[in-house]
């Protein structure tokens, strides 16, 4: 029997939410704020050498676990419980129709027949989980459920880092479900909740730009790609002869000579406005949608001077640069008028770390 609970677990004891991506770990920690709703108590981050993760899969253990351990004095949490997230292409997903009434040891059993069927590997070589979604519509005597499977071997890499880093993992959640939770507190608070907007949400990371489209909490459509920051990194790199690494901290603080905004910064936006027209075009054509209501942006290079304003031009869609911790309290060690600009990176990390409360 594969492992059950490894994916889309969850708890109420407290944890912290670790994003780990090519570029870095980010690490976020909410509390109940009782009647004034969540606090994020803290946040930090911490960059990884070049190689350590790539495409999803930790290469270098001990260099992740440096950083991990890095961002948790940094951050100065107590939390030993951490809700990880698997990368999306990792995962397999599959939602199944199941009869109503089963016990969970009978669902357990119908899941793993169902998995077979979808799943291209041995079972005894995947983590299995599943979460009962609620009734099929037009018909009470099924229940739709949620499969989800990754292959064990990436699953005890992520589990590996956190008990080396002096952790417990928890929740093991997919990137892309944790930002959606993330972006759903933030629609939650539009006018009348955002029902019937369409939004587009765009993270630009480091190397992929992951599309997720929602309506009425639903997602409609989810696309990645190719396209991210380290294009801009590797222009730096080679036109003022730095490290990577000193190029990726130098980005991050415009600390560039002065053609740097002009020779390098405005193609790399205007590339990336071309993506985001392109994929919103696509959608277009293989969607029966016709409009977008909103774009929001997240990712790390979603502050970047002059990106906003370029996406907004050139699709004249309502668009802004997203907050995960919108409408939360902050905590005594939070500084807001750095938050501000450090938010849109810690859209994963907030929605891992919002498993939480769920």
């Amino acid at each position: 029997m594969p492992d059950l609970k490894v994916l889309l677990g969850g708890g109420k004891a407290p944890l912290v939410g670790l994003d780990i991506s090519s570029s870095g770990v980010r690490l976020v920690e909410l509390a109940d704020a009782g009647k004034d709703g969540i606090r994020l108590e803290r946040y930090a981050s911490e960059a990884l050498p070049r190689g350590a993760v790539a495409d999803g899969n930790i290469e270098n253990l001990d260099q992740v676990v440096d950083a991990v351990r890095r961002v948790l004095k940094k951050s100065g949490t107590r939390a030993r419980h951490v809700a990880l997230g698997m990368p999306p292409a990792s995962v397999i997903t599959k939602k199944i129709v199941l009869p109503a009434g089963l016990s969970e040891e009978q669902l357990e059993v119908q899941v793993e027949s169902e998995a077979s069927q979808y799943i291209p590997f041995a079972l005894d070589e995947v983590s299995l989980d599943f979460d009962v979604i609620g009734p099929v519509a037009n018909s009470a005597d099924d229940v739709e459920v949620m499969l989800a499977a990754a292959r064990r071997e990436k699953v005890e890499d992520r589990v590996a880092v956190a008990e080396a880093s002096g952790l417990k993992a928890s929740v093991m959640d997919i990137e892309s479900y944790a930002a959606r939770a993330a972006l759903d507190r933030v629609i939650a608070q539009l006018p009348e909740s955002g029902a019937g907007q369409v939004i587009a949400l765009f993270q630009v990371g480091a190397q992929v730009t992951h599309i997720s489209v929602m309506l009425d909490g639903m997602t409609v459509y989810e696309r990645e790609q190719p396209f991210g920051g380290n294009s801009l990194t590797q222009d730096i790199v080679r036109a003022y002869g730095l490290a990577f690494e000193e190029a990726e901290a130098r980005k991050k603080t415009s600390d560039l000579p002065e053609n740097y905004a002009l020779e390098l910064l405005q193609p790399f936006l205007e590339s990336a406005a071309l993506e985001v027209t392109r994929a919103i075009q696509f959608f277009f054509t293989s969607t029966p949608y016709t409009k977008i209501d909103q774009i929001y942006l997240a990712g790390g290079c979603a502050a970047l001077p002059g990106l906003l304003d370029i996406i907004a031009n050139r699709t004249r869609i309502s668009s802004a640069v997203i907050s995960p911790f919108k409408g939360m309290q902050l905590g005594a060690g939070v500084r807001e008028s750095q938050l501000r600009a450090d938010a849109p990176a810690y859209l994963v990390a907030c929605g891992l770390a919002l498993r939480r409360f769920g």
